[in-house]
């Protein structure tokens, strides 16, 4: 088996030694070399053309975001970013997944305490999805970062049901494509909410960043906030996001039980949540990410009565989730990222109508 050639960029000594010992461990990782710095890192990358990078966010000479936007411009390429997390942290490691970064991890602190078990799991699932990432798609998504979207606009005689729930699931690659799905939509539209795998500490950043680009409001959903329209919703890290029912008014409803697929929040928890509202007319969307969490809950989306939408592998960065609810027909249809937006503001004609919806 050919082994994931990892290049580590790193300034701390620390953390070089540190990640080199994790990922030596693995039978499918070689690690090909480490650099201290941005210049470093540039000669190594020539010279041993590695599979995939983790980057550090802080480095001297250069800092890893600036090294990041010039690397995606002249050579895209797999990027982890091992970053700390802090306010300044998350916001970074933001700006890197809109530069092209596949993934993120949390980088341990100084004293290394806590379960580096679990980081060097963590760590090894990211580096090998992230040698899976589609780069020509990468690519596509680089060129067009700075294009003008056009938002979404009803033909004559088209109808949007702003009563109509929206539920988005979403992984490896999700940030960036929640972003351009909810940039294409207008103002108003149906009510959404959106289960992103993220850990705590980066999902208020990424609704707060989100609700400065786009029309509609978007925020990180609290308990039992009210469901509206023109609002999209996003389960906080560490959390799952489910949909309720209370006189009539949908609620979010968050949850700190066990994670389901090893996630929390799980995009399965959130469309079962949807499946148990007997009577509503919803859509279930499952976008880029590995794995196959909220493959199977789409299936029971759908079996009820509900639509539901894939997006299509040529657009995926990862197609796992959205790959495995194809695998087993779950999926009534297949898109790429830049329809899925129509397919919201259009209510799908074989959904189940409740007329107890109301909005709050």
């Amino acid at each position: 088996m050919k082994k994931i050639r990892v290049l580590i960029v790193d300034d701390s000594a620390l953390i070089r030694k540190m990640l080199t010992s994790s990922l030596e461990q693995m039978d499918d990782i070689e690690v090909i070399g480490t650099a201290i710095d941005a210049y470093m890192a540039r000669d190594k990358i020539k010279q041993y053309k590695p599979d995939v990078i983790t980057l550090d966010v802080e480095m001297p000479k250069m800092d890893g975001i600036t090294f990041l936007a010039n690397l995606m411009r002249l050579h895209p390429m797999p990027v982890v970013m091992v970053s700390t997390l802090t306010a300044n942290g998350s916001d970074a490691t933001l700006n890197a997944l809109e530069l092209g970064a596949v993934d993120y991890i949390q980088k341990p602190n100084a004293t290394l305490k806590g379960n580096l078990d679990s980081f060097t799991e963590e760590l090894h699932e990211k580096i090998v999805t992230a040698s899976q990432a589609n780069i020509q798609q990468l690519e596509t998504y680089l060129r067009g970062r700075f294009q003008t979207r056009g938002k979404y606009v009803l033909e004559k005689g088209e109808k949007c049901s702003y009563r109509h729930l929206v539920a988005i699931g979403a992984s490896t690659g999700g940030t960036e494509a929640i972003k351009e799905i909810l940039l294409d939509l207008p103002g108003r539209t149906p009510p959404i909410i959106i289960s992103q795998h993220i850990p705590p500490g980066y999902s208020a950043s990424f609704a707060k960043r989100l609700d400065n680009t786009c029309e509609i409001h978007v925020v990180e959903a609290r308990h039992d906030q009210p469901i509206n329209p023109s609002t999209a919703y996003i389960a906080p890290g560490g959390y799952h996001l489910r949909l309720k029912t209370v006189r009539g008014h949908y609620i979010c409803q968050l949850g700190k039980d066990d994670k389901v697929n090893r996630h929390r929040p799980s995009v399965e928890v959130m469309f079962d949540s949807v499946t148990e509202q007997a009577n509503i007319d919803a859509t279930g969307i499952l976008l880029t990410g590995m794995g196959a969490d909220g493959a199977n809950a789409m299936l029971r989306m759908q079996q009820a009565g509900c639509y539901t939408i894939a997006q299509d592998e040529k657009s995926s960065l990862i197609w796992g989730m959205p790959g495995s609810a194809v695998a087993i027909n779950a999926a009534d249809d297949i898109l790429p990222l830049h329809s899925i937006a129509a397919k919201i503001m259009k209510k799908p004609s074989h959904g189940k109508a409740n007329a107890h919806f109301k909005i709050s």
